[in-house]
């Protein structure tokens, strides 16, 4: 509780003060047509120390295994019941990224398809890993390294620290094909903005030009701004300087031609892009946001959020039932007979409710003023952002995760 107060007293202190920064382009912006792809597999996991798959349960283990053995020229009698504990199906996951080229390394990601119980020294055999389309881009084969364990008594009591069903293996596939990743578009680039925001997508703009002396940046929405960048110069001294007004540069002409651009390599662009990338700028202010995890009790406010005049009151009604024994003995010379009972003891407590008002113009800090005065839990100072908020005085996002 007093760790709680601590953490919101912090957080008025140091949240509200209006820091100026500036961050470069690559740390807000992806680059259109550059990302990762995903990847999958299914293979089989071999040299298990008994804690493989039971065939019994999971008969597409023994499929799996016997079609493998086909490809060797191996057959197996027709009826023939295999008991293979030591062999395990498994899915891989991997994620191929931009521009890797043929004979990299990727890292794969192994988990249990059946009923192993762990996969410790565990050997996968060569795996295909497809992508979306169906088609090859990696084979995977390897040791896997699982980070669990676990132990088993022989009264059947067993003790499990994390997984031991799924490991990894580091560099275990090799890149067999590539993906074009086309970034450059009509002699264009365009940057995507990872937080959408049409302040901070101007910004971009503006710092490109100013970067480059006339008007190549485009900011196309909230979320992208496109650059043109097939016959920029990538020597400072080679351009003018931007000031902002339509006299300072010369507009970019459309009379671009696609054969020009299928002239040059790509190669050529990275420079420039490297430049773009590493323009620093002032992002625009966050849009107000609280975010309340309702489990651990951890509660973010962002320094822009507002209060419009309210009212709060927070208190608590416990009821407490006690019951105690009790023994009725008769008189010595009664005809009674001593016999057992139970008292029950019921009391009410209602803590004194708490109230606190928000004037207008209320900030975070007297938000967190307020709340640490009434010594609410965090449960309960979610409680009290959601009412806040359904009453249309909280001026934030009000997120629970």
């Amino acid at each position: 509780m007093r760790l709680t107060r601590y953490l919101f007293l912090f957080a008025g202190l140091i949240l509200p003060i209006s820091i100026s920064y500036s961050t470069r382009i690559k740390d807000i912006t992806n680059l259109a047509g550059v990302r990762d792809n995903q990847l999958v597999g299914y293979g089989l996991v071999v040299g298990l120390d008994g804690t493989g798959d039971r065939v019994n349960q999971t008969p597409f283990t023994q499929q799996s295994f016997t079609n493998m053995l086909l490809q060797f020229g191996i057959r197996l009698p027709v009826g023939v019941n295999l008991q293979l504990k030591n062999v395990a199906a498994v899915a891989l996951s991997a994620s191929l990224p931009p521009f890797a080229r043929i004979g990299q390394k990727l890292d794969v990601t192994v988990a249990s398809l059946g009923n192993a119980t762990s996969l410790r020294s565990g050997e996968l055999l060569m795996t295909p890993l497809r992508g979306a389309d169906g088609q090859t881009y990696a084979v995977a084969q390897g040791s896997v390294v699982v980070s669990g364990f676990g132990a088993q008594g022989s009264d059947g009591s067993k003790v499990i620290v994390n997984s031991t069903s799924s490991g990894r293996i580091p560099n275990g596939a090799t890149i067999e094909k590539t993906i074009d990743m086309p970034f450059v578009k009509d002699g264009a680039i365009t940057f995507e903005l990872s937080n959408p925001d049409f302040t901070t997508a101007e910004r971009i703009e503006q710092a490109i030009n100013h970067e480059f002396g006339r008007k190549v940046a485009h900011a196309l929405d909230a979320s992208s701004v496109r650059v043109k960048i097939h016959n920029l110069r990538l020597d400072p001294n080679d351009i003018p300087v931007y000031h902002g007004d339509t006299a300072s540069y010369k507009s970019e002409e459309d009379h671009y031609q696609s054969t020009y651009y299928d002239k040059r390599l790509m190669s050529q662009y990275v420079p420039i892009i490297s430049r773009i990338e590493n323009i620093k700028m002032q992002p625009a202010d966050i849009r107000a946001r609280v975010i309340a995890n309702s489990r651990t009790g951890t509660i973010v406010v962002d320094q822009n959020v507002s209060i419009s005049p309210v009212a709060v009151a927070h208190g608590n009604l416990s009821v407490v039932i006690s019951e105690r024994p009790y023994v009725s003995q008769p008189n010595a010379f009664a005809s009674g007979k001593t016999v057992t009972g139970k008292a029950s003891d019921i009391s009410i407590n209602q803590t004194q409710n708490h109230a606190f008002l928000f004037a207008p113009g209320a900030s975070l800090n007297d938000l967190v003023n307020a709340i640490n005065s009434v010594g609410a839990a965090p449960g309960d100072i979610i409680a009290i952002l959601e009412a806040i908020k359904a009453a249309g005085a909280l001026h934030a996002d009000l997120e629970i995760i």
